[in-house]
């Protein structure tokens, strides 16, 4: 894959670099989110790696590019490393489509699951941290359509927005797969997710967890 990361730690930006070169990866580096914009329009990559705060005002810059990256080029892959959950990106990030991740650098502890997820991504799916996640949820309280679900409906969507398939959810709660595949059911109908691919009925169950 040709990869662009935008980081502005040398550190972290050349280990980054080693191991994407080491898995057979093309990968351009650059320091700020302007760097960023330039050059995704050049190379128009596979996939984009962010960190959020960036030069010159360290504060949301990078996520902000990320956004922007995807209103230029719809459906570009963007993976989201950083130390820091901001609240209102993270949200409109995950709400832009396919093909986006949030990982938190300090619980990054495998390098092939990050390589795992890093190619989930480029290929469309959602990866976010289950901490990313909790921090959301933390900003934010129940509102309807959520007050409309069970608390074993509300405990399963919980461990969908962790990323958790029906057959895992299953083991987590010690319950058969078509007692899970029935709360599912049950949970999209209550938030009045009209039929569509499971895939993205899923995500848009999980910003309706997130906003609620």
């Amino acid at each position: 894959m040709r990869i662009v990361i935008a980081e502005d730690a040398a550190l972290i930006r050349e280990g980054l670099t080693h191991i994407l070169d080491h898995f057979g990866h093309q990968v351009r580096t650059v320091g700020d989110a302007p760097g960023l914009l330039a050059e995704v329009a050049r190379e128009l990559p596979d996939v984009v790696v962010t960190d959020i705060r960036m030069p010159p005002n360290f504060r949301d810059e990078g996520l902000r590019a990320a956004l922007e990256l995807r209103r230029r080029h719809p459906g570009l892959p963007v993976l989201v490393l950083s130390q820091y959950v901001e609240h209102r990106y993270a949200a409109e990030l995950v709400e832009a489509g396919r093909g986006v991740g949030y990982l938190l650098k300090d619980r990054v502890g495998d390098v092939a699951e990050f390589v795992a997820a890093l190619d989930r991504v480029a290929g469309g799916g959602t990866v976010i941290d289950p901490e990313v996640v909790r921090k959301l949820l933390a900003q934010r309280r129940m509102r309807a359509p959520l007050e409309r679900l069970t608390s074993r409906e509300r405990e399963v969507l919980a461990l969908i927005a962790e990323g958790g398939s029906n057959n895992a959810i299953a083991r987590r709660l010690a319950v058969s797969d078509a007692a899970v595949a029935k709360h599912v059911n049950n949970i999209l109908a209550k938030l009045d997710l009209p039929p569509s691919t499971e895939h993205h009925r899923r995500v848009l169950a999980v910003l309706a967890y997130l906003r609620g």
